[in-house]
Formats: C-alpha cells, sequence, structure tokens
C-alpha cells in the first residue's frame, strides 16, 4: 500500500474550493501600506525632533542673555560705581589735606581721583541702558560736578598758603554738598545691586527652566522612541511573525493552515499570495498523489510484467530451445542422410527447414542477448577497454582476415561499467564495419576515445557504404533492415543492443553525417559512475542457456553478424 503523504495527512487541503474559517487579523494596519506607515512616523518623529531642537536653542540663547547681562552688565556697572565713588572720596581726602596743610603732595589723590571719576562715569556711561540708571548717573555726576565747582577747584586753584583760609570758608558748604554727592552714589549703588539681584534671579530661573525643558527633551525623546519600537512591532515585526509562523507551519507539512493576512496592507498583500501559493501547492499535491497512485499500480503491472518476461526468457532459452534442437538435428540427419537421395525439390525443403531452424534459433540467441542488458551482469566493475579491444578483434579474426580489414585505434582508457556488455558493443559495432564494407577499397576501421569533461568521447569509423542520412532514426530499431539478407545476413538486433549498452552506462549514441566516405557511430561513456545498478536477473533467467547466449548442437550464425538497422 503506499505511504501517506503530507496532503493526504491533511484532508483539509482537498477542499481547496470549500470556504474555510479564518482567524481575526491581528494589529491589522489599515489600508496604509508599510512604506505609508513608515514615512508618516519618520516625518512626525523629524518634526518632533526639530521642535525640540528649536526649543532648546531658544532656551540656550536665553539663557547666554541672562547671564551675559550679569556678567557684563550688571556685575560691572556696579563695580564701577563702587570705583566712581572711590574716585569722589579720593578727591574729598585730597582736597581737605590740602586746605589744611597746604601741602602741594595731598593734590596727587584728588588728581588720581577725577582721573578715576573719568573712568567709571565712561563705563557707567557704556553698560547703563535703563532711564533709573542713567538718572542716577546723572544726578551723581551733577552733585559731584556741584561739589567740584563749590569746594574742589576753588582750594586746589589756590596757593599753597592760602588753601587753609579757603577751605574754611567754604567747609559748611564743602560739606552739605558731598554729602548729597555720597547720598546720591549710595541711592545708585542700591539700584544697581538691586538689578544685579534681579539679574542673578533670573539666571537661576533660566537655569531651573533650562533643565525643565531638556528632562522634557529626554523624556520626549525616549518616548517618542518607544512609540516607534512599538509601531514597529505592531505594523512591521508582528505580522511577519504571524506570517513565518505559518508559513512555518505549511512547511513542516500543515498544508491545510491557513496563511491570515495581518498588518498594513502590503503585508496583507504578501500574505494573500502566499495563501494562493499555498493552496496552488495543496492542489498540486492532491493531483501529485493522485498521480503516485496511478504510478504504483503501473509499477505493480511493471512488475508483473516483467516476472511474465522473465519466464518467457526462461521458456525461450529452455522450453523453446529444446523441441527446436529436435527439429534442427533431425533435419540435419536428413540432409546428410537421404541428401542426393530423394528429388531436388525434396532437397531445396530439407535445406529450406535446415536454414530456418538455424535461423530460429540465431533469432532466440540474439532476443535473449539483447534482455539481458541492464538485467545480466548488471554491475559495475572496473573495465580496461584496452583489453575488452583485444578480446574482441582476437574473437572476429576470422572475419578481419578474410575481409583484409585494417583495424586501428586511439589510447582507451579505463572505466566503470559491465566488461561483458562492453565486448557485445564493441563486437558489434567493429563486425558491422567489417561486414558492410564497400567493394572498391579495403576495409580500415578505427575506434576514437577522446576526454571531454566527465564523458569519453568514442567513436568507430569505417570506409564503408555507409548509411543514408534518411534512415538514421531507423537504424537503432530492433528488427529494422535496410539490406535484404541475401546481401548482408543477420537479424537486424545488432544496433539496437549497442544503443540499449550505451543507455545503460549513461551514455548517448548516434550516427555522425558528417563522415564520408562510410560510416562514424559516435558514443559516449562516463568517466566515472558511482552508483551501481542493480541487477533484475530472475533466479531462473538463462537458467540452461550457455554463458555466450548460444545453444549446443546446432551450428548458429556468429553474433558479430546481426545486421545494421
Amino acid at each position: 500500500m503506499a505511504s501517506q503523504t503530507p496532503a493526504a495527512q491533511h484532508p483539509a487541503a482537498e477542499t481547496q474550493g470549500q470556504p474555510r474559517p479564518e482567524r481575526p487579523a491581528a494589529g491589522t494596519g489599515g489600508g496604509w501600506s508599510t512604506r505609508r506607515w513608515l514615512r508618516v512616523g519618520v516625518s512626525t518623529s523629524l518634526t518632533v525632533l526639530v521642535l525640540l531642537g528649536a526649543l532648546g536653542f531658544w532656551v540656550f540663547a536665553h539663557s547666554s542673555v541672562v547671564n551675559n547681562r550679569l556678567v557684563d552688565v550688571s556685575s560691572p556697572a556696579l563695580i564701577a560705581a563702587v570705583r566712581l565713588e572711590s574716585g569722589l572720596v579720593n578727591q574729598e581726602t585730597g582736597i581737605r589735606g590740602y586746605g589744611l596743610t597746604g601741602q602741594a603732595e595731598f593734590l596727587a589723590p584728588y588728581e588720581q581721583g577725577i582721573a578715576q571719576q573719568r573712568d567709571a562715569v565712561a563705563e557707567l556711561r557704556r553698560l547703563t541702558t535703563g532711564d533709573r540708571s542713567r538718572a542716577d548717573l546723572d544726578l551723581v555726576v551733577a552733585r559731584a560736578e556741584a561739589w567740584q565747582s563749590q569746594v574742589a577747584r576753588p582750594v586746589a586753584a589756590a596757593p599753597p598758603g592760602g588753601a587753609a583760609p579757603t577751605a574754611g570758608r567754604q567747609a559748611a558748604e564743602g560739606k552739605a554738598a558731598f554729602d548729597a554727592l555720597r547720598a546720591a552714589m549710595t541711592l545708585q549703588q542700591e539700584h544697581l545691586q538691586a538689578d544685579r539681584a534681579d539679574s542673578r534671579a533670573a539666571l537661576q530661573s533660566v537655569r531651573t527652566l533650562r533643565n525643565v525643558v531638556f528632562s522634557a527633551i529626554a523624556l520626549i525623546i525616549l518616548l517618542l522612541a518607544a512609540l516607534v519600537f512599538e509601531g514597529l512591532r505592531r505594523g512591521v515585526t508582528r505580522p511577519l511573525e504571524h506570517l513565518s509562523a505559518d508559513a512555518e507551519r505549511v512547511a513542516r507539512g500543515d498544508f491545510s493552515h491557513p496563511i491570515t493576512p495581518t498588518g498594513p496592507a502590503d503585508l496583507r498583500q504578501l500574505a494573500v499570495v502566499v495563501e494562493a501559493m499555498r493552496g496552488r501547492l495543496a492542489q498540486e499535491l492532491v493531483a501529485k498523489e493522485e498521480a503516485r497512485q496511478v504510478l504504483d499500480a503501473q509499477a505493480v503491472d511493471l512488475r508483473r510484467s516483467n516476472s511474465e518476461l522473465e519466464q518467457f526468457a526462461y521458456v525461450a532459452s529452455h522450453d523453446l530451445q529444446e523441441p527446436l534442437r529436435k527439429v534442427a538435428s533431425f533435419c540435419q540427419l536428413l540432409q546428410r542422410r537421404y541428401g542426393g537421395s530423394l528429388d531436388a525439390r525434396a532437397d531445396q525443403y530439407i535445406e529450406f527447414a535446415v536454414d530456418g531452424a538455424n535461423r530460429m534459433q540465431t533469432l532466440i540467441n540474439d532476443l535473449l542477448a539483447f534482455s539481458r542488458v541492464g538485467r545480466v551482469h548488471a554491475s559495475y566493475t572496473p573495465v580496461d577497454l584496452e583489453q575488452v579491444f583485444e578480446r574482441t578483434v582476437d574473437s572476429l579474426s576470422i572475419a578481419i582476415a578474410d575481409n583484409e580489414a585494417v583495424i586501428t585505434h586511439d589510447p582507451l582508457p579505463r572505466i566503470s561499467g559491465d566488461a561483458t556488455q562492453l565486448g557485445m558493443l564493441l563486437q558489434n559495432l567493429i563486425s558491422n564495419a567489417v561486414k558492410f564494407r564497400s567493394p572498391d577499397r579495403v576495409p580500415r576501421i578505427h575506434l576514437e576515445a577522446v576526454r571531454d569533461g566527465g564523458l569519453w568521447r568514442c567513436a568507430v569509423t569505417d570506409n564503408g557504404i555507409g548509411i543514408d542520412g534518411d534512415f538514421v532514426d531507423k537504424v537503432f530499431v530492433i528488427f529494422q533492415r535496410l539490406h535484404t539478407r541475401d546481401a548482408y545476413p543477420g537479424n537486424g538486433i545488432g544496433l539496437a543492443m549497442c544503443k540499449k549498452i550505451v543507455e545503460f552506462h549513461g551514455g548517448t549514441i548516434e550516427v555522425d553525417l558528417t563522415h564520408t566516405p562510410g560510416t562514424r557511430l559516435a558514443f559516449t561513456l562516463p568517466v566515472e559512475e558511482s552508483v551501481e545498478p542493480q541487477g533484475t536477473a530472475g533466479p531462473q533467467d538463462d537458467a540452461d542457456a550457455p554463458a555466450d547466449g548460444r545453444s549446443e548442437g546446432l551450428v548458429a550464425a556468429p553474433r558479430a553478424e546481426a545486421g545494421r538497422s
């Protein structure tokens, strides 16, 4: 009984036309394809990243502005105000010392204070931008000018002896003016300190904002990466896993398992195509199973037919030849004992009977030899074609000598094959070349052997009568003859047997129509045969036939005379 195939194990595969339940589509992606999902996802991700980058850039720029205002404006302005105050105090100290002592060296701090005042005022005017800061600076400058015009310049302009009276007269006014100046400077510094405190608070606020913004950006990026990963998993990875799992079940032999479409549109389309392929394969497997069952039945018939053929071969080699042997023997006895005693017609009849019996036995032997190809001696062994050729020429030595044939050959290789069958091959080809000679010239026969990759290309070439191109399709058919038996003896089996032997060894044989004059039969033999064929001969095959396929007691025509088809 035939073994059960996967298609037979799953009957559902035989009902492809019936509707089948489909499992729910998991993670379907609507009508969007994978490319569209990726395009939208990448565009959205890039947009979010661009916005986050812009926000981060703005935070950096704002932080830089606040930090620059604190470092480049507020702090330097406060320092300049302190230097301005220091310069004015130095002026007041120098003027007071000069007025009390009248010594000129006390004017040095005054002059240094004027230079210090000038530099500090110039820096403050460069740094102050607000109205309040400018007003504070203008007030300090105005009150400094008032004090200098009332006290400092008159005292500094007086000679050393007259400085004291001048300072004494303006002492009360100078103190009031400088106290007003000191109050203006104190107010200015308080305002500048407040501005610097505001800048520090703004900087701290910006730093806090920066930390919050960049933490949010990091979280958003992580969330975006998680969304992208989950989107790829749901839209691509998981549908592909479903498709792979379904395809793997089908590959393991479950051809009834459906391929369920999931995911984006293009992946669902791919699943539909794979499902169609699965259905087609299931149908093909069902058809293949039916064909295999038919082939199994035919194989049983062939085995039975081969068994009957083997029985026929046994009958032909034993049972048929026994009565034929008696007929031929008695006909020969009649011919020897009564030849010439009867009339001419009786002698002719006896000759016909003897000739028919001999031809019948030759035909049986040739048929048995033809049937043995591939069945008897069917194991491959190393064969030296040089030795086979020498034995063949030796067995045909009489025919070769009678026809004065000249036989040459190339160096012949060792191959793997059946020595007996290869001998029959060379014997039939060379004997045909000798037999179908041209009456106008000496027969010249050459055996070629050329290596061509994994093949030996061999050929038997002669200068005989040749074969007409119209008959090249018939010469290898059994019992096909191109000449009458009177012209060339034989049964038309020789070349058919050659074709069967060559094909048994895995080669081909053909007539080379380009060769003239004569005939060139080219055939191929494999360089190496890796598989040994199994013999099919039964135990009764040719049980009573001699090894060379001939019967005893009859004068049969030599096998070399099998006719060229």
